[in-house]
């Protein structure tokens, strides 16, 4: 079986594996598994923890989706063309729902992963209401 190689992209992904013990991504063999990714901005080298989370609902959607396409690639992939299973947690699916399609949609154009949708509670942080984690398929290496 393959090793393992975690990785974490710079700024709040790092930041949570110095601080919280965990990384963004594991890559095992030709694949890759996410940990689940907030509406952060993963791409800015400052964390601005007093606004990490986009206001808008749909901003934090969009995001979140983004963070995805970054993290796979960080791990060695090429982005969402290679996912094959999302699982996404909201704290009102309703709310959510038609934003997460738009999203599969135009990350994925060619055609749709396995999905699940899940309602939650709450999630990791109080100011989220949305978070995804992705597994994808790189047969490159």
């Amino acid at each position: 079986m393959p090793t393992p190689k975690f990785t974490s992209y710079p700024g709040i992904g790092e930041w949570a594996a110095q601080n919280l013990h965990y990384s963004q991504a594991v890559r095992v063999g030709d694949f890759i598994k996410c940990s689940g990714q907030g509406g952060w901005n993963a791409k800015s080298p400052e964390i601005d923890f007093a606004n990490l989370i986009p206001a808008s609902l749909e901003d934090e959607i969009d995001q979140a989706f983004e963070n995805c396409d970054f993290n796979l690639k960080n791990a060695g992939g090429k982005g969402w063309a290679q996912v094959y299973k999302v699982v996404t947690y909201a704290t009102d699916v309703h709310a959510a729902h038609e934003r997460i399609v738009y999203n599969l949609r135009k990350w994925m154009p060619g055609g749709g992963p396995i999905w699940t949708e899940l309602g939650v509670r709450e999630l990791g942080l109080k100011e989220m209401r949305f978070e995804i984690d992705v597994e994808a398929y790189d047969g490159s290496q």
